[in-house]
């Protein structure tokens, strides 16, 4: 069953069940899109768990990116479970966990490749997988009937350096085992070929820093720590010195300095404070996030509006990451504002940019090591799950072998087939704030309204003994026109909700929601006619 992360980016959690028992496979968060407005995160929505708590044996994590540990305090604040992960990643989930300001003593359980989790119905273990961030790897959940084997984020890179390599021996081993079901990647499914090497990106950084005049700016994402090592490694090759910008970048990089994962040469490092003392061509400037953060923080500097650092004539702008789906015009805007502020930016074109998942041939490569009785495309856009899909019929699999999932819904496995066995309830829960969904599809529908046409608040005082208004009407106008120029519309709109309540109140009775309800049928149709827009009408009748 998949919580989300399939028909989406993002959000990625998925529940395998055996016998009664559950094992949740990663809890990630999603990145608000466009129409969400004024959202903070999203995140799965957990019933079903919740629904069936005691019979939930762990969560299981598959590497430290937001998209797969994100939603894990909010998980945890409702279930109380164990949750296993490699150092690293669960080094980083603690992290997330104590942003997020998660009140509870949640219980990590560390785990490696040689790891066995037993569970009364099945067990679990664990392979090393590459990606753009250590200790990634997929989990095996063994059954009865054979493993169910769960991939994470992959790609298959033979000059991948240590503590990113694939453990591909196990994999064999595992499909040699036999795996009932294989749950797999779909991200670049589209992408035909191989994924290029990260032994090319660092030729290439190394090759911008050298020719760099001035500061180098460079922006990744936060927990891409491939990454941020690329940034260290050519600055010690072009004898630069590194000042990291942003509060959340700066615990990543700690975490992974403490554990190893991250080698950095003795003085490279210095305080943001310090860069005055150092000339423009000694200075690497690095500024990571989360998604979407990175870019709003190169838009501060591009606008000379950010507390530390701005950008300058002379400067060089690396974006050392892939850009986030959905978000290209923001980047191309981002980037057009860096040229008018004197950067030379490179981006999208160079190798630098490789990406972090496997594509076409690598996804079949995973498909034949395994060689699953049955596949379930997962994590990506429903077009990328059906690419991969006619992956899985090139490998030899038939159509009867492939499911392809909606959010939800139940994929069973009896009796030699797979096969739809209903639905749970899934979804998206929204953050905004402190409130954990608290705003739904009415909130959002009515933020929309508002964000296209305006509010517009009516104010009368009423003396209901008298029967007549003792103040107002008033009309308060925001996001709709300006009142400045448009006083002959109001003043015309305030006679009409004058002519409704007075001729309202003139009778013996009367109710409060009937003249609200006529008050904003007859200005909706004046001001439709009028300006072609239909604003929000809130009218506020109080009495005295």
């Amino acid at each position: 069953m998949a919580l989300g992360g399939v028909g989406e980016f993002g959000k990625n959690m998925y529940l395998v069940e055996v016998d009664g028992d559950i094992f949740v496979l990663d809890a990630g968060l999603m990145i608000p899109e466009n129409e969400m407005l004024g959202i903070d995160i999203v995140i799965p929505d957990i019933t079903y768990l919740i629904q069936n708590k005691e019979r939930v044996q762990g969560i299981f994590l598959t590497h430290g990116h937001e998209d797969h540990i994100g939603a894990l305090s909010y998980i945890l604040t409702e279930i109380d479970v164990p949750v296993y992960g490699t150092r690293l990643t669960l080094e980083l989930a603690k992290a997330k966990v104590k942003e997020q300001e998660f009140k509870g003593s949640p219980k990590f359980i560390e785990v490696n490749t040689d790891t066995k989790v037993e569970c009364s119905s099945a067990k679990v273990s664990f392979f090393h997988t590459t990606h753009s961030i250590p200790d990634s790897v997929g989990i095996c959940v063994h059954t009865l009937e054979g493993s169910i084997v769960y991939t994470g984020d992959f790609k298959f890179d033979q000059a991948a350096s240590n503590g990113y390599k694939t453990n591909i021996g196990k994999m064999a081993q595992i499909g040699d085992e036999g795996v009932l079901c294989l749950l797999s990647d779909s991200t670049e499914a589209e992408k035909p070929g191989y994924t290029l090497s990260e032994s090319k990106v660092v030729k290439q950084v190394t090759d911008v820093f050298q020719r760099a005049q001035g500061r180098i700016i460079a922006a990744s994402f936060a927990s891409d720590i491939i990454r941020i090592q690329h940034v260290f490694d050519a600055a010690f090759e072009s004898r630069r010195k590194v000042a990291i910008v942003g509060r959340f970048t700066q615990t990543a990089v700690d975490i992974a300095l403490q554990n190893g994962y991250l080698l950095v040469a003795e003085d490279t490092m210095i305080p943001i404070t310090e860069i005055s003392a150092y000339a423009d061509d000694e200075l690497v400037i690095l500024t990571t996030g989360t998604e979407g953060e990175t870019i709003e923080v190169l838009q501060k500097m591009a606008k000379q509006t950010h507390k530390q650092v701005n950008v300058k004539k002379g400067d060089t702008v690396l974006l050392a990451g892939s850009p986030i789906r959905g978000s290209e015009v923001f980047i191309a805007r981002t980037i057009d504002k860096l040229y008018r502020a004197g950067a030379s930016v490179i981006s999208g074109k160079g190798t630098f940019n490789t990406l972090s998942h496997g594509s076409q041939e690598e996804l079949k490569f995973m498909i034949n090591l395994m060689k699953p009785k049955f596949f379930i495309p997962v994590h990506g856009e429903y077009r990328m799950l059906k690419a991969h899909a006619k992956l899985a019929l090139e490998c030899g699999l038939t159509n009867d072998q492939i499911f392809i999932p909606e959010k939800g819904e139940v994929a069973e496995l009896a009796d030699e087939k797979i096969r739809p066995a209903g639905r749970i309830p899934a979804g998206n829960v929204l953050i905004d704030g402190s409130g954990v969904g608290d705003v739904g599809n009415i909130v959002l529908r009515d933020r929309k309204l508002l964000s296209q046409d305006g509010i517009l608040l009516v104010v009368v005082t009423l003396n209901k003994k008298e029967k007549k208004i003792s103040a107002g009407p008033e009309i308060i106008s925001r996001g709709f026109v300006y009142v400045r120029e448009s006083e002959e519309l109001l003043v015309e709109a305030t006679k009409r909700v004058r002519d409704i309540v007075e001729r309202s109140i003139s009778k013996d009775s009367f109710d409060w929601t009937g003249i609200k309800q006529d008050m904003r049928d007859e200005l909706n149709q004046y001001l439709f006619e009028k300006t072609k827009r239909r604003p929000m009408i809130l009218p506020i009748i109080m009495e005295v």
